[in-house]
């Protein structure tokens, strides 16, 4: 089951002031808004009428250099002409408002107007009081920037004379403009012939310059000489490195052709040329025949017998002839070889002669890229030498070329400067066009609607801080949350503000009321499901304000008469009795009671008798419409002269502890706290206080010192009464409140 957090304590701080605080204190103060409205209203009104009508005119001048957007020309005029010949807004305006301007158009108006002479300083600031200047923006919606038309607007009482005073401003902008232009242009003139002299020499030296340096260091243009150097430098390194990866490659093939013949080249190329030979070939197989048929013979006979030593000393003289042709083939170079090593030499088979080939032209390509490697070693050593002298050239040349260029486009710059600014003088300078002519001046003031909204926003705005300062000052307790503020206890129920018909249709017959004294207002109010529901939420926030200890007995008081109590008590008592508790209802307010009047009860017998008499008097007892809650009524009975007494007696103490003992609620409709004891003396009888308070009634000093009072009894928490923060308004009803 959720539980319902009550605050205890009351708000230290105050808080922000919201939009729904606003509306309510200005509604609260809605007649004096309404008053400074109208006041508002009515000082505007008088203002216009009292005004001085104005008339207003206005013309629109284009002011554009007749030389402004020639590209090449342009930067170098602002720079050798006066530099405001520019179109400046700021400094054209200061000129049109010029004070000697302003007295050559009072030249021009003083026979028409008396009050314009030129003899009279104060003229020049009468006319510029009225005269307004500005530049027109760009009518386009993307861009706001100024163009260069300016509006030149005058404001007068008398809508000829505006027109007037333009027209003769119109003139004398007009030549002043272009006199002052002539001799802009003039003074710019005369600068440039001053700088063509100078430009030409400087132009002349540094042409000289540049000429002896290439003639003394036999160059064109460093700049491309040492590019190509440096171009061919890195063609060249592309080169060594192609070369290396080649001798490389060919190292390796030449080592592993090396490693397969077991030879060295030289003598691997011996051998290919004798097995080339065809006739040492044939001597060759001469010998091998000769052998077989000596190992033949020395098989059938011994060593020194005829027929081997003559098959030997034919293998002998073959072998001279071989060694012969050995000597005619290659030379010196088979000398000391032995005949085994000539026959050996000349036996190479297809495979050794391809390898042979092989080796041997790797040995030639290696000699080839060897030599091309140290031919590329030297070409790179004199191109670094060549290129390590042009660093200092190439400084030398950049800082005469860029000499002759600048005094070059210098020299352009001016003659081309030169002819466009003559070509302006001709012209007139300035091109003036009349974009929009001066008229007769049109009503502008005084604006009615304009004075009326200034007054009415001004009449509000004081309104509406009276309004603040009246509730600063105002006491009262408005909301809800004001209630709350001014006690350090829970506020447990909001009691809004009943709205009833004008003439009730049907009246709701409470179980404890007569037929005949029925009142519609308290009937209305108890059948109302708004009220029904917060009387309801109220009573469960009251058990659980209470749920540490039994909550039998209850006085339901407030700080001044008349903030609802009896009728609280009453919807109290209704709730309770929903809930199937036996309620008693007891009018205590012995000096102005009501629960009888409410109710259309009898009260010739009541707390009074029951007080004095020391007899039970009979209690009304009833039963609501659907037969299930229990509530009794005791009403004040009859008038009594000390009514603290009666309150304060022995018989008030054990008569309650009677009705706690019979009922599981009593609820005891107390008189107000301030000013009176009573509520007091019926507090220490009850188990708690339960505090009412009446907004837009009851003031904060009032519930303070109601509270102070108060404090040492067992207060559960205060009741806001006629709450109107969260009621939905319906024209066809009129506002009631808990009576």
């Amino acid at each position: 089951m959720t539980s319902i957090q009550l605050n205890s304590t009351p708000t230290t701080a105050e808080p922000e002031l919201g939009y729904g605080q606003l509306f309510g204190v200005l509604w609260r103060n809605r007649i004096l808004i309404f008053l400074g409205l109208l006041a508002g209203l009515g000082m505007g009104g008088l203002v216009t009428l009292r005004q001085t009508p104005t008339y207003v005119s206005n013309m629109q001048l284009l002011i554009e250099p007749t030389y402004q957007g020639k590209s090449q020309g342009a930067k170098l005029q602002d720079e050798f002409t006066d530099p405001e010949v520019s179109i400046d807004p700021a400094t054209q305006i200061s000129l049109l408002q010029s004070s000697d301007l302003l007295r050559q158009a009072i030249v021009k108006l003083e026979g028409k107007y008396p009050e314009f002479s030129s003899q009279n300083p104060a003229s020049v600031f009468a006319l510029k009081s009225g005269l307004s200047i500005i530049q027109v923006a760009s009518g386009e919606k993307k861009s706001s920037s100024p163009t260069k038309i300016f509006q030149i607007t005058y404001t007068s009482d008398n809508p000829f004379k505006t027109q007037d005073v333009l027209t003769a401003l119109q003139t004398v902008y007009r030549d002043y403009n272009i006199q002052q232009q002539e001799a802009r242009l003039k003074r710019g003139l005369k600068v440039i012939d001053d700088q063509l002299p100078n430009v030409n020499g400087e132009l002349r030296n540094a042409e000289k310059l540049l000429e002896q340096f290439r003639r003394d260091q036999e160059l064109v243009d460093p700049k491309i000489q040492a590019q190509a150097k440096s171009d061919q430098l890195s063609k060249i390194q592309i080169d060594l490195q192609a070369n290396l990866s080649q001798i490389r490659e060919l190292q390796s093939r030449y080592a592993g052709l090396q490693q397969q013949l077991l030879t060295q080249p030289q003598q691997a190329a011996l051998m290919a040329r004798l097995s080339q030979s065809g006739r040492y070939q044939t001597l060759l197989t001469e010998i091998q025949k000769t052998e077989l048929a000596l190992a033949q013979q020395q098989l059938r006979f011994k060593n020194n017998t005829d027929f081997v030593q003559q098959v030997a000393e034919q293998r002998q003289k073959q072998l001279q002839l071989l060694r012969t042709e050995a000597q005619r083939i290659l030379g010196d170079r088979t000398a000391g070889a032995s005949p085994e090593g000539l026959i050996a030499g000349g036996q190479l088979s297809n495979l050794d002669t391809t390898l042979v080939n092989q080796l041997v032209e790797a040995q030639v390509n290696l000699s080839q890229a060897q030599a091309r490697y140290f031919s590329l070693v030297g070409t790179e050593n004199q191109l670094r030498s060549e290129l390590s002298r042009y660093p200092q050239l190439l400084s030398a040349y950049g800082q005469l070329e860029p000499q002759v260029e600048l005094q070059r486009q210098t020299l352009q710059q001016l003659l081309k400067a030169r002819q466009d600014i003559g070509l302006s003088i001709a012209q007139g300078g300035f091109d003036w066009q009349i974009v929009e002519a001066p008229l007769v001046g049109v009503k502008t003031g005084p604006n009615l609607n304009r004075n009326l909204l200034l007054g009415a926003v001004a009449g509000l705005f004081v309104a509406g801080l009276s309004a603040f300062a009246r509730e600063a000052m105002d006491d009262g307790v408005h909301r809800s949350e004001d209630l709350q503020r001014q006690t350090a206890f829970p506020l447990l129920g909001m009691i809004p503000r009943l709205y009833i018909e004008a003439e009730p249709s049907l009246a709701m017959r409470l179980p404890f009321q007569k037929k005949q004294s029925l009142v519609p207002d308290i009937g209305e109010l108890m059948r109302w499901q708004p009220f029904r529901e917060a009387m309801d939420l109220m009573y469960q926030k009251i058990l659980l304000a209470s749920r540490d200890r039994p909550l039998k007995s209850i006085v339901l008081t407030s700080a001044l008469a008349g903030e609802g109590k009896s009728t609280i008590a009453l919807g109290l008592a209704l709730s309770a009795a929903r809930l199937n508790r036996r309620v008693l209802v007891i009018d205590a307010d012995l000096r102005r009671p009501s629960l009888h009047r409410l109710l259309g009860l009898p009260n010739e017998q009541g707390l009074v008798n029951l007080l004095t008499s020391q007899e039970m008097v009979g209690l009304t007892s009833f039963m609501d419409e659907d037969d299930r809650n229990n509530i009794s009524i005791i009403t004040s009975g009859a008038n009594t002269n000390d009514p603290a007494k009666l309150l304060s007696s022995r018989q008030m103490q054990e008569l309650m502890q009677r009705f706690r003992d019979r009922y599981d609620l009593v609820i005891v409709d107390a008189p107000p706290v301030l000013g009176m004891v009573d509520a007091m003396l019926l507090a220490s009888h009850c188990d708690s206080v339960l505090m009412v308070g009446r907004l837009d009634q009851v003031t904060r000093s009032d519930i303070a010192k109601a509270m102070e009072s108060m404090k040492q009894f067992n207060v559960l928490g205060v009741v806001a009464n006629a709450v109107t923060e969260s009621v939905t308004s319906n024209p066809d009803y009129v506002a009631a409140s808990a009576l």
